[in-house]
């Protein structure tokens, strides 16, 4: 039987996902799409294949707390009903142990067992997820260290393409001329793509190891652009990165004197930046970021929902930190993004940075509202409004 007039309910139902799970000693589900995924508190990953990666079958949605589990079928509505399930217990059983100062009455040596397998669960997981870390970070190094460099290979010609025009190519790109572009589909490694390649280590700075890897496929016929990477009938991107990505960067140039640092999303973006030799950054370091959430880092909830704080979550170990040696930090802002949401974590990766680096001066340099830098570089926004004018 139900009590609807219990004033408890609705303080039950405002538990967040993450509290629940933490109370019911769910462990093992890791957050992905607005939803937390992992093992099944009732049947576990029992028959799950590892190879076609992490189970997932259980699922909680954050916003809606509904839950389900695909192996099982167990299904519910809301916080209440999970306890219930889990804890196999009434209704005023769980309203009690949610929201109650009494404790819920479940055999002790049930709980124990439940607790240990969730436990064993959660260590089987966690060491899944580092040996498939490690294995992706070794690949990487491997691809890196097969790489020539950039000067020799097709790697001058595709940045010319992009409108780049190097007097040298920055060191620490190279090129593969036969590089598989490899996905996992269906829990198998998939070959979509056999061709050259433009290679950049994604570096960790405090130790100098490479732990990621960036790769651009060009294409094999002049003006070797970005390859067009076509499977099943569906256009791929061009790039892919394998390896260890959070809170690394690929240090294109790096003068011995730097003291300012500039960094864009892209390779391409960061050049286009370096080039132009602006006035007060003659001999600035330029660092790709990879892309936008890497420089923004782990960012904490906001108190309004879709809506982005701008606060850096401190406790995130896998952030990026400028170097001691930077005195300056620029953040170059693409204007072909929605420019909330870049605005607020460009701003949280900034302040990150400046907490990190007491008295380090940081600054946002925005490209125009709908074009990135290389756009910039190579006149694409003074077309588009020249073109604008003509049409009025």
């Amino acid at each position: 039987m139900n009590f609807p007039d219990d004033p408890r309910i609705a303080d039950a139902k405002d538990i967040p996902v993450h509290e629940l799970l933490h109370k019911l000693e769910i462990y093992g589900l890791t957050e992905k799409g607005g939803e937390m995924q992992g093992p099944c508190p009732e049947c576990g990953d029992a028959g799950h294949n590892p190879a076609t990666g992490p189970c997932d079958r259980f699922n909680v949605n954050i916003a809606s707390k509904q839950w389900f589990c695909r192996k099982c079928k167990i299904a519910g509505g809301d916080q209440i009903e999970l306890v219930r399930e889990v804890k196999g217990c009434s209704f005023p059983e769980a309203l009690e142990f949610l929201c109650g100062e009494k404790p819920l009455n479940v055999d002790p040596e049930v709980a124990r067992k439940k607790r240990k397998k969730a436990e064993a669960r959660a260590r089987a997981e966690a060491a899944r997820k580092n040996k498939w870390r490690q294995q992706s970070i070794d690949d990487a190094r491997s691809i890196v260290a097969r790489a020539g460099p950039g000067s020799r290979g097709i790697v001058g010609a595709y940045l010319r393409a992009r409108g780049l025009s190097l007097d040298v190519i920055p060191a620490p790109l190279g090129y593969l001329l036969k590089h598989p572009y490899v996905v996992k589909r269906g829990g198998q490694n998939v070959t979509m793509h056999i061709g050259p390649c433009m290679i950049a280590p994604i570096v960790d700075w405090r130790t100098g190891l490479v732990m990621a890897v960036h790769q651009t496929w060009v294409d094999i016929n002049p003006p070797h652009g970005k390859a067009t990477i076509i499977y099943n009938g569906v256009t791929e991107k061009s790039k892919l990165t394998r390896g260890s990505v959070r809170g690394n960067f690929i240090p294109l140039i790096t003068p011995a004197d730097a003291d300012t640092m500039v960094v864009a999303e892209g390779i391409e973006n960061t050049l286009a930046a370096y080039l132009p030799k602006p006035p007060g950054f003659e001999n600035a370091a330029y660092w790709a970021g990879v892309s936008l959430g890497n420089m923004a880092g782990k960012m904490l909830k906001s108190e309004k929902r879709g809506q982005l704080s701008g606060l850096p979550d401190m406790s995130a170990e896998e952030a990026f930190v400028p170097p001691p040696w930077v005195k300056r930090l620029v953040f170059i802002k693409d204007g072909d993004s929605d420019p909330v949401s870049t605005q607020k974590q460009l701003e949280c990766g900034l302040l990150r940075a400046r907490t990190a680096r007491p008295g380090l001066r940081t600054g946002i340099v925005p490209a125009p509202a709908g074009f990135d830098m290389c756009d910039v570089l190579n006149g694409k926004h003074k077309q588009k409004h020249q073109e604008r004018q003509a049409n009025e």
